[in-house]
């Protein structure tokens, strides 16, 4: 797997961006514990400051996992906002509603357990920011599925846009610089979706090397 970021300019952006609270340092730690996968506080800030730069009302995610996305992606949120989390995993949608919870952010979160493709379809109505953060291979499909809910000024963020255990970042290159390597599901499934945002004329896509690469679309038209 690449490093997106040297080390030291990792601890550059983290020590320069905003300290997570006491329940994010918490979850940080249960992160790397566990060796569950999350975007870490780099991007949680960002998630958090596209949120607010949108004026985020309300948001929608394809895959939570614990929750820590949601609880960075909440503090941006008004007193009436919704951020809904979707996760298949029982015990984890049960900690990130714990964590939620102890962060004061319980009454703006609707809990989810299942397919969030089949979750979306029972939700109407616009979300101001997206998150994408599932199985890599059904990234083009949550796109499909909630882009006419994205209105105009709304973003949808993608992790995992350059690189995870399971994404072969060579391959990828290629790929996006026009090549046509050998590539598996999860990588495949990153270069469908970053050929599908980037040529869709209603939205403006760059790809962030934060994390593990966060593509960023907004919607202009």
């Amino acid at each position: 797997m690449v490093d997106v970021l040297a080390s030291d300019i990792e601890r550059f952006v983290r020590a320069v961006g905003p300290d997570p609270d006491d329940v994010l340092a918490e979850m940080d730690d249960y992160a790397e514990s566990e060796g569950f996968p999350h975007v870490g506080p780099e991007v949680g800030a960002t998630l958090r400051l596209l949120a607010r730069l949108a004026d985020a009302e309300r948001i929608f995610e394809f895959g939570s996992g614990f929750g820590y996305s949601a609880y960075w992606f909440a503090q941006a949120l008004p007193d009436d906002g919704e951020i809904v989390l979707t996760e298949v995993d029982d015990d984890e949608l049960e900690h990130a509603r714990e964590y939620m919870a102890r962060g004061g952010y319980d009454d703006l979160a609707r809990y989810e357990l299942g397919d969030a493709l089949e979750t979306i379809a029972e939700y109407d109505g616009q979300f101001d920011v997206v998150l994408i953060d599932h199985q890599k291979h059904r990234y083009v499909d949550a796109f499909e599925a909630v882009r006419d809910q994205i209105p105009v000024g709304g973003l949808v963020v993608a992790d995992n846009a350059i690189t995870a255990g399971i994404i072969e970042f060579d391959a990828l290159l290629e790929r996006v610089e026009g090549g046509d390597p050998e590539q598996n599901d999860h990588t495949a499934g990153i270069g469908d979706y970053l050929e599908r945002v980037t040529d869709d004329p209603a939205f403006e896509t760059t790809v962030l090397p934060l994390g593990e690469g966060i593509a960023i679309s907004y919607r202009v038209a």
